[in-house]
């Protein structure tokens, strides 16, 4: 008997049945005693387009179900060699973005000062500002894996400095990220201005577009990454809508010409012996998502960055 917590397999309960958390792993208060934590901010009070990624969480809970403990493309096997459990939602104010804010990096310390990695259900990409923030006061400015279409480096939205268009600049003024180690992968579609994505490249960002992505596999984008990132502390920040809407409609901000799902595993495998210490998936929208696909795309990721982990043991 494994003493490593383990998803519900579908032969003791049916899929459609059990605890609705993240794989059906068993849930817990905090992150006491724990390697990884799936933990959800069911926020969108900070987007500004179509809503409903506070929805998001449970969606993507709910997408896992189907997920099993081992990954047969690259034999990681993530609950033979890491205690993980689902420790619940962040309780936001839905009525104060800033206050929420606030929470959020509060909440975060605590799993931090268990030596837990965080792994985020979003939520609208507002969150990843305040998970930076608490990132930060433990492991000092990070490397950043960013899968987005936009670069959400826009100085203010309706002149409020914190919204989810906002939080890779704040960051950046923060000084929570490396910047020699940042890569932006997906960027896309229509810009305010010509030199939109120009303030990224003049911090050392590396942009990689989405047309630079066109029609090839990742994999050596992701070798070069990895020579990036070096041996540093690196988050991953995965926008849904990084995908391409025709696999993953379910968002707030969708643009055409996006990644593909193959891309999407690509990138968070790729990011295999780096030293991850966090990563989120955002912007999933229920309410426009009718299949379910974006938040099974979504599930799907964040078990991708669970395999990727320091620490978890591969089954050859």
């Amino acid at each position: 008997m494994s003493d490593f917590n383990q998803p519900m397999g579908g032969n003791e309960m049916p899929r459609f049945g059990g605890p609705a958390t993240m794989m059906r792993l068993p849930a817990q208060d905090t992150a006491e005693g724990l390697d990884v934590a799936f933990v959800g901010i069911p926020m969108d009070i900070g987007t500004s387009n179509r809503p409903g990624t506070r929805l998001g969480p449970r969606q993507i809970r709910d997408e896992s179900r189907m997920l099993r403990p081992y990954n047969m493309a690259t034999r990681a096997a993530p609950f033979d060699s890491l205690q993980v459990a689902d420790i619940g939602d962040v309780p936001i104010n839905t009525f104060n973005l800033l206050k929420s804010v606030e929470i959020i990096t509060e909440f975060y310390d605590r799993i931090l000062g268990h030596n837990c990695i965080p792994l985020t259900l979003g939520g609208e990409h507002t969150i990843t500002l305040p998970i930076l923030r608490a990132i930060a006061k433990r492991h000092g400015p990070v490397g950043l894996i960013h899968i987005d279409a936009h670069a959400d480096v826009n100085d203010h939205m309706f002149g409020e400095p914190i919204a989810h268009g906002t939080p890779f600049r704040r960051a950046q003024e923060e000084g929570l990220l490396d910047a020699q180690r940042v890569v932006q992968i997906g960027l896309r579609g229509t810009g305010y201005s010509a030199d939109d994505f120009d303030w990224c490249r003049e911090q050392g960002f590396r942009v990689v577009t989405a047309e630079a992505c066109w029609y090839r596999s990742l994999a050596p984008l992701m070798a070069e990454v990895r020579e990036q990132m070096g041996d540093g502390p690196v988050y991953i920040t995965f926008d849904i809508d990084g995908l391409d809407p025709s696999v993953a409609p379910g968002t707030g901000t969708v643009e055409m010409g996006g990644l593909t799902a193959s891309q999407g595993l690509e990138i968070v495998r790729g990011a295999a012996g780096l030293n991850i210490v966090g990563g989120d998936l955002v912007e999933v929208s229920p309410p426009y998502d009718t299949s379910g696909n974006t938040a099974l795309m979504g599930a799907t990721l964040l078990y991708e960055m669970l395999c990727v982990l320091p620490g978890v043991m591969r089954r050859d």
